[in-house]
């Protein structure tokens, strides 16, 4: 049997998880509400704005956004319809395709952005310290590479 969390952990746990969710919700819904747009839209006009040439092989851009092959397929294909993304073969081979960031999509990310560093910071950022975003930027960064390569070992571990 697994040993139970202590207290202290299980406090910390419940804190992380409540908050976080708060905090998502928040966001998101202060992005909804100032442009449109769901965080995850938000997110991937982000991650193709910072790509070269505005794009992004699609398995690349699903493991960046933490997505399944089906789920970014759905989401690339909302964003498509409303003109904020098109996807496109990939030019060095033909048999993938790239989501790219259109015209639209970069002038929504552009209009987009100032509410949603505002909500940001009004929710989080400007309620810590300097030492207490270190601490955060330790700690996920940490947590996030861990779990990538749980992941990765997990792909590409033999099936019996």
């Amino acid at each position: 049997m697994t040993e139970s969390l202590s207290t202290e952990r299980t406090t910390a746990w419940r804190a992380y998880i409540e908050a976080s969710q708060r905090l998502f919700t928040q966001v998101e819904e202060d992005l909804r509400a100032t442009s449109g747009l769901s965080f995850a839209d938000y997110h991937v006009l982000v991650l193709l704005s910072e790509a070269p040439g505005q794009r992004l092989r699609m398995g690349e851009l699903a493991d960046r956004l933490v997505f399944s092959p089906s789920r970014l397929t759905y989401q690339v294909s909302t964003m498509q319809r409303r003109g904020l993304v098109a996807r496109q073969s990939c030019p060095d081979d033909r048999r993938g395709s790239e989501a790219v960031l259109t015209a639209a999509g970069l002038l929504t990310l552009r209009e987009a952005a100032p509410h949603h560093l505002t909500s940001v910071r009004h929710h989080l950022i400007d309620d810590l310290d300097d030492a207490e975003i270190a601490c955060l930027t330790r700690v996920f960064t940490r947590l996030g590479t861990r779990l990538r390569a749980v992941r990765d070992a997990s792909t590409t571990a033999p099936q019996e």
